[in-house]
């Protein structure tokens, strides 16, 4: 942690971004306070903020920024674990587009003195129209912290009778000097473009492995709810058969039986036949109808499952982009390389990768992972009597068609 205590106040800023607009800014010393934990910030709770180190001029134009992000916590704190030297950074950054006071010492995530913090930081966008450092130039331009500008000082500068050659020389350092200073903008511009590509691709990435498994995980809910309802209708049908076959069993029985009592007559007898013929047939009719309500919610859950199984995908959602090839989804597994998934065999690979990987080398599934196993540690595999595995350094066989257990896995001593 940074102690406010430490940092000199000098003409240093530090810049919080919205956008690609500066929301709010806050000297060196106050930004310490923050650093320290004394205040907070509620309204920047819970968030990854993305800032900027604005070091000035005596002139109060820009000397030097640094790109670095802090998260703030539940209560609007930073990140007590929070440890950037960001100042120390601004003194080694490599030279950037000049903002008024020539060329600035830039740091970002694209350009950072010690990789070891490159994570931390982050990459200012140059797009016209959304440039952050537009924004910030146009903020300190507009003073708005209120610091003191330094008094140009006099110098007394001799006058000089240039000849023509030297007035075309000082030309040609001047333009040497733009020329110089557009390819470095240009160079910046290449690598945060590229920063944001790997960015936009990991994202399209991850957020194509949590939709594939969204739709896996709706399809297998549907699938066991297609095998239960399934089964129920099974036991369903047992069970009204074996109603069916009770209700003719005892129609034959009443057919057959005679009056217990002699003095009983045909009409009571045949009253107590007709009751529970009319009961078992109300019984029979409410199974009936139970049945069919069953096999309804079958037919539209199976309807249901089908629609899912052949939907159309969505207009402008990653998998319609898979589709039509305007984004490509790119896999890389050793031995194969990378590898360009079709649309159709993407749910296939996601379901194996190490399949699919096999699959492409023409090998089978065990195949490639004994020769995976090999290519990751390649030592010898031959064990003792004990248990004990040699572990002796071999020759890496970087082809899986090449390799061939049990040979390729052992040192010379173990390959007889």
């Amino acid at each position: 942690m940074v102690s406010a205590a430490q940092a000199a106040e000098g003409n240093s800023a530090v810049f919080l971004m919205d956008g690609s607009q500066v929301s709010r800014q806050m000297r060196w010393s106050e930004f310490g306070a923050f650093l320290d934990g004394y205040v907070g910030l509620s309204d920047l709770a819970e968030t990854d903020v993305r800032a900027v180190l604005v070091n000035l001029n005596p002139d109060l134009t820009v000397a030097s920024l640094v790109f670095f992000r802090i998260w703030f916590d539940e209560e609007g704190r930073a990140d007590s674990s929070w440890n950037v030297p960001i100042e120390a950074l601004a003194e080694k950054g490599a030279k950037g587009p000049d903002l008024g006071g020539g060329a600035i010492r830039l740091v970002c995530r694209s350009q950072c003195p010690d990789p070891a913090f490159a994570e931390e930081l982050w990459d200012p966008d140059m797009t016209p129209g959304s440039n952050h450092f537009h924004s910030i130039r146009k903020a300190v331009e507009a003073n708005s912290l209120h610091f003191r500008q330094a008094e140009p000082a006099e110098e007394n500068i001799p006058v000089l009778v240039n000849s023509s050659s030297a007035a075309t020389d000082e030309r040609v350092d001047i333009e040497r000097a733009r020329l110089a200073q557009v390819l470095r903008e240009q160079r910046l511009r290449i690598k945060t473009l590229q920063s944001v590509h790997r960015d936009a691709v990991s994202d399209l990435q991850r957020d194509h492995r949590l939709e594939m498994q969204a739709l896996r995980s709706e399809m297998t809910e549907l699938d066991q709810k297609y095998e239960r309802l399934r089964v129920s209708k099974e036991q369903l049908k047992n069970r009204l058969q074996e109603r069916n076959e009770q209700y003719l069993a005892l129609q034959e029985q009443l057919g057959k039986e005679t009056p217990a009592d002699p003095d009983a007559g045909p009409d009571v007898e045949g009253g107590k036949s007709d009751a529970e013929t009319v009961l078992l047939r109300e019984q029979l009719e409410r199974k009936e109808r139970e049945l069919e309500l069953r096999e309804e919610r079958l037919v539209a859950l199976e309807q249901e499952n089908q629609e899912l199984r052949n939907r159309e995908v969505p207009e402008d959602s990653l998998l319609e982009q898979l589709r039509n090839q305007v984004v490509f989804l790119v896999a890389y597994h050793p031995g194969v390389g990378h590898i360009t998934l079709p649309y159709d065999d993407i749910e296939t690979y996601f379901a194996n990768p190490q399949a699919y990987a096999a699959d492409q080398c023409g090998m089978n599934e065990a195949a490639y992972r004994e020769w995976l196993a090999h290519y990751e540690n390649p030592v010898c595999n031959h064990a003792d009597a004990d248990g004990n595995a040699c572990g002796e350094p071999i020759m890496r066989v970087s082809q899986p068609a090449d390799f061939e257990a049990g040979k390729d896995d052992r040192c010379e001593q173990h390959k007889a």
